[in-house]
């Protein structure tokens, strides 16, 4: 997850996400950097608008929070529902897909 914090510190701050700033993200924080994941982070995030995904992300989580919460709707309900949302989901997951690596 510390390569995952590194990007988003880096995008927040308008820094452009490289190996190097990673590395010395991480080394500041006293973490060893893996080389390969270092360059697997920089690679996957390439031409990915990480605003957008992280307003996926959070569409995503939202649906799966309430339902963890526990419903009062009744299960032929949530069934509907999820049934509409997995085409949703099968997109989001292919635009999402090489980032999953990641977080090993």
């Amino acid at each position: 997850m510390e390569y995952i914090y590194t990007a988003m510190l880096l995008h927040k701050a308008g820094k452009k996400i490289t190996e190097d700033a990673v590395k010395a993200i991480l080394k500041a924080a006293g973490v060893s950097a893996d080389d390969a994941r270092v360059k697997a982070l920089v690679a996957a995030l390439e031409g990915v608008d990480i605003n957008e995904a992280v307003k996926k992300a959070a569409i995503t989580a939202a649906p799966a929070a309430v339902a963890s919460a526990g419903s009062s709707a009744p299960a032929q309900e949530a069934k509907k529902e999820e049934k509409s949302k997995e085409d949703d989901k099968k997109a989001e997951e292919s635009a999402a897909a090489g980032l999953g690596a990641l977080f090993g």
